[in-house]
């Protein structure tokens, strides 16, 4: 029995003691109430850009990513080689992004949502967000929009909005009008959104508050299913909480990593949460799955000095077995290649460590190398 299977049974990491777990909760609370990986061990210094910067009236070449700048309000285009090789101005601290087979992104910032056609790297738009959300600031804190994803035949965007000190909502944008046409009520800090194979439903993770929100896309009707492996001890100060989630192709299960050792399983149509084990020992941020049912998750290093292990990608088999890629400094984010050969790991981080660039995975034979690309990059896409 490891050390978080004997902490579950009270929800709390703490070892034991009523005293130690209230220390360890006023600690939490001092990095900002929620938080997720207070002492993340500090990234190397990413390789020097080499690349040549794209003529601003050529056409965009295929096969190149796309970074979501949180530290330089901008996206990127980066060559998976070379490294950046433009950058467009969107909004305050953008965060999430998702690409449409239209070639237009749609970008999560403080401010808005941006939209870029990505074939000539224009800003052609950025719709405000309905919900107020105070003063338009950065930080992990700060309010706006988070995770955002795009409905199966793109004629809706869906946006996490974060309103700091309350609970988020869900904007939900006509993409063809560029309008606001809905706005649902959501868990707090909506790290993650994701949307049904066939356009029903939409989820909203909520970071601070423990769930995911299953939302009707035809009636825009919540419905809140708690997902909190090991419990809810320690609220806001916690920091085992879910934070991005996959739609597993099979079956449309909701698949939620946590601390390298547990993968909850979400039932939304019955919001019941199973538990399957995992290996890699560290805490968990991004995920992503390939078209054969593989999932990536983006391990960020120990919470606490020795007390697990290193930054990391898992690479989980449909059967349950992994692979465990170790990663030089946190990382926030992945996506993976249209072959599912390839990983591209942003080391932008949400927390102290990150650092300007991708890690770049070979998923056949393990091999990673660093690639210097944008400004705190967080969310990332394939082209």
């Amino acid at each position: 029995m490891n050390r978080r299977t004997r902490e579950a049974r009270t929800g709390s990491r703490t070892r034991t003691g009523t005293g130690i777990r209230g220390a360890l909760a006023a600690t939490a609370a001092a990095l900002l109430l929620g938080g997720c990986a207070g002492n993340a061990p500090a990234a190397p210094p990413a390789p020097a850009p080499s690349a040549s910067p794209l003529p601003a009236t050529a056409p965009t070449p295929q096969g190149l990513l796309l970074t979501a700048d949180f530290g330089a309000d901008t996206v990127s285009f980066v060559d998976p080689e070379r490294g950046t090789v433009a950058s467009v101005t969107v909004g305050r601290a953008p965060y999430g992004l998702a690409v449409g087979a239209d070639g237009r992104a749609w970008v999560a910032t403080a401010e808005g949502v941006a939209v870029v056609d990505t074939r000539t790297r224009v800003r052609v738009a950025r719709i405000p967000y309905r919900t107020d959300t105070g003063p338009v600031t950065d930080g992990e804190y700060r309010g706006g929009g988070m995770g955002i994803a795009l409905s199966p035949d793109g004629a809706h965007a869906y946006v996490g909005v974060n309103v700091p000190g309350t609970t988020g909502v869900l904007e939900v944008l006509d993409t063809a009008g560029g309008e606001i046409t809905g706005v649902v009520p959501v868990g707090r800090r909506p790290f993650d959104v994701d949307v049904s194979a066939d356009g029903a439903e939409v989820y909203v993770t909520g970071h601070d508050s423990f769930d995911v929100t299953a939302v009707a896309t035809g009636s825009l009707r919540p419905r809140r299913i708690e997902v909190a492996p090991y419990g809810t001890e320690g609220g806001l100060a916690s920091w085992l909480k879910p934070h991005y989630a996959v739609v597993r192709p099979s079956d449309g299960q909701l698949l939620l990593p946590f601390e390298g050792e547990r993968l909850a399983v979400v039932d939304p149509r019955t919001g019941r949460t199973r538990i399957e084990p995992m290996t890699a020992d560290t805490h968990q941020h991004g995920a992503a799955v390939t078209a054969d049912g593989r999932i990536l998750v983006v391990g960020t290093g120990a919470v606490r000095p020795g007390d697990g292990k290193g930054p990391s990608l898992t690479v989980r088999s449909p059967d349950g077995a992994e692979r465990v890629h170790p990663l030089q400094g946190p990382h926030e984010d992945v996506a993976v290649s249209r072959d599912g050969r390839t990983a591209y790991v942003s080391g932008g981080f949400t927390r102290d460590g990150y650092w300007n660039g991708i890690t770049v995975v070979d998923l056949d034979t393990g091999a990673t190398r660093r690639l210097a690309a944008g400004t705190r990059p967080l969310g990332i896409a394939v082209l």
